[in-house]
């Protein structure tokens, strides 16, 4: 392997771990909807009910 080779193989490498980095530790770019907290609309849990089936 020559030295430019080996140059752009770490030039590579570098970049591929500088844009993971970028994409863990960048602002969030998800487009949730901000709905708030949801009220529980389930039936409360009953000991036993659960081992019948």
């Amino acid at each position: 392997m020559t030295i430019s080779k080996i140059s752009q193989m770490l030039a590579d490498v570098t970049q591929y771990i500088y844009e993971a980095a970028m994409r863990i530790f960048g602002p969030n770019d998800d487009a949730y909807p901000t709905i708030g907290v949801q009220p529980f609309t389930g039936e409360p849990y009953k000991k036993g009910t659960a081992d019948t089936w």
